[in-house]
């Protein structure tokens, strides 16, 4: 039996969860951190919460006799990326980082790619008063003290304080339609959206509606990709790297 753990939480984790799940010879857990109250949940065994650490994950990997881990996590979730390089380094366990690409500025895109969510806040009050915040609703806290601005902040779950003053909260979970973002930027009269750059189709609406109405974009650049870590973009290079690591062992 090939016991694969897929630390996920994204659409990519899920639909690789349903890809293993129907395999002979496979078992597959899915690990989703908790953050969300109610997930989308991928077909087969699911577990919930925090490993405690590298030291917790690779305890969990040697307890649950782990063969390979793929880290399908958001593009963002760097501290668990961290702990995933540093347990699979300690077990002897080969990892696979699962990244969707990330978006591409094109004609017409007026975007402004910025380090940090830290950055980003310094930058607002220069480029627009009235923001439309996808950022998370963990992200918050960076731009409470933002007085002068107005927010649309928009997230799956309610945000806990600090929050800027001057805040309308979103309750929305994607996809979401090219119309339904027009239409929402123009009724609360956005000018200027903030996004990290998640990649995937599921968000991308927000883009294209700020590139019709010509809004300015403030792009937050993912963290850098750990090195000498194989990766892969799709669900499908996924599945060839792990037939092509686990050897007989994949063919069940």
């Amino acid at each position: 039996m090939l016991n694969i753990l897929v630390l996920g939480g994204t659409d990519e984790a899920r639909r690789l969860a349903a890809a293993l799940a129907g395999r002979a010879g496979t078992h597959v857990v899915s690990s989703l951190a908790g953050r969300v109250r109610d997930p989308r949940l991928p077909v087969g065994e699911v577990r919930e919460g925090g490993f405690g650490g590298p030291a917790g994950l690779r305890a969990w990997i040697g307890e649950h006799r782990i063969d390979v881990v793929v880290d399908a996590t958001h593009p963002f979730a760097a501290r668990m990326t961290a702990s995933a390089v540093e347990a699979t380094g300690r077990a002897g366990v080969p990892l696979l980082i699962l990244r969707r690409p990330g978006w591409q500025a094109a004609p017409g895109d007026d975007w402004r790619w910025v380090p940090s969510l830290a950055a980003a806040a310094e930058l607002l009050p220069e480029v627009g008063e009235r923001v439309f915040l996808t950022t998370g609703r963990r992200s918050l806290p960076v731009f409470a003290g933002l007085d002068g601005l107005w927010f649309l902040a928009r997230s799956v779950d309610p945000p806990q304080p600090p929050a800027p003053r001057r805040l309308e909260v979103l309750l929305s979970r994607g996809p979401f339609t090219v119309e339904g973002e027009l239409a929402l930027m123009r009724d609360h009269r956005v000018d200027v959206l903030v996004t990290k750059d998640s990649g995937g189709q599921m968000t991308t609406a927000k883009l294209l509606a700020a590139r019709e109405l010509g809004l300015p974009v403030v792009v937050v650049r993912r963290p850098p990709h750990p090195a000498g870590v194989p990766a892969v973009g799709t669900v499908e290079e996924a599945l060839t790297w792990l037939e092509t690591t686990a050897g007989p062992a994949w063919q069940g």
